[in-house]
């Protein structure tokens, strides 16, 4: 390929985030409000549907034992576990998991078959309920029908309809790299997840070594940085 802009001027000041997700591009139009749509919403046949689709294995991706809740309550949880209290960013509330980088992310892998399960209920119930907030309402539906008693669900979550290049997600440059670490473990802000590609800490153990001591280190300080406390 040719010389982009970018490689001939790397030290360019990027305005690209000046105009991301502007009411301009927005394939709903720029008069589109949410709420009011949401406000349309029959959520009780909403949650029919996801509950009926739960049970209805596809060919093209069996469900586990007959039920795909495991798959949508992971990703609900990794739609809202990107969240970091130091910045703000991240989290369940834009739809972001459907772009890259995230939606290539290892510790996403496989997400994208659930957000496939759901395009029907989407396309049945269009402008009405966003991705953001089917994403989480399907996690609840999934905890609900195991029968988990949730806090119940709070709509309102806008989409937006292109990738954030305004969100900083690490120095690295490959998957699971792990340079956003100095010093005595210290984490570099505003990160939270503990490597390039994952949704908070490695399940195996700080670079996947089974440390027991240094992964509760882990533990603490990432899910800390979510927002989140011992106990929780």
């Amino acid at each position: 390929r040719g010389m982009t802009n970018g490689d001939w001027w790397p030290n360019q000041l990027n305005l690209d985030m000046l105009h991301q997700n502007s009411k301009k591009s927005n394939p709903m139009g720029e008069d589109f409000n949410y709420a009011a749509e949401f406000q349309k919403l029959d959520l009780a046949a909403v949650k029919k549907d996801i509950k009926q689709l739960m049970t209805t294995s596809q060919d093209w991706w069996p469900a586990d034992y007959g039920h795909y809740g495991p798959l949508f309550i992971r990703m609900a949880w990794h739609s809202a576990g990107t969240y970091r209290e130091t910045d703000g960013r991240g989290g369940a509330s834009d739809g972001t998991q459907r772009f890259a980088p995230l939606n290539s992310w290892p510790d996403n892998a496989n997400l994208d078959k659930g957000r496939r399960l759901l395009w029907p209920i989407k396309q049945k119930y269009g402008r009405k309920i966003s991705w953001a907030d089917l994403m989480v309402l399907t996690g609840n539906c999934a905890l609900e029908s195991m029968g988990f008693e949730t806090f119940g669900f709070a709509g309102g979550r806008e989409d937006v309809w292109e990738p954030q290049k305004d969100v900083y997600w690490g120095p690295e440059s490959k998957w699971l790299g792990d340079k956003r670490y100095t010093g005595d473990r210290e984490l570099e802000k505003p990160l939270a997840a503990v490597q390039m590609g994952l949704i908070y800490v490695n399940p195996e153990g700080p670079n996947g070594k089974p440390d027991p001591l240094a992964a509760a280190r882990d533990i603490r300080d990432t899910f800390g940085r979510m927002a989140m406390n011992d106990e929780e």
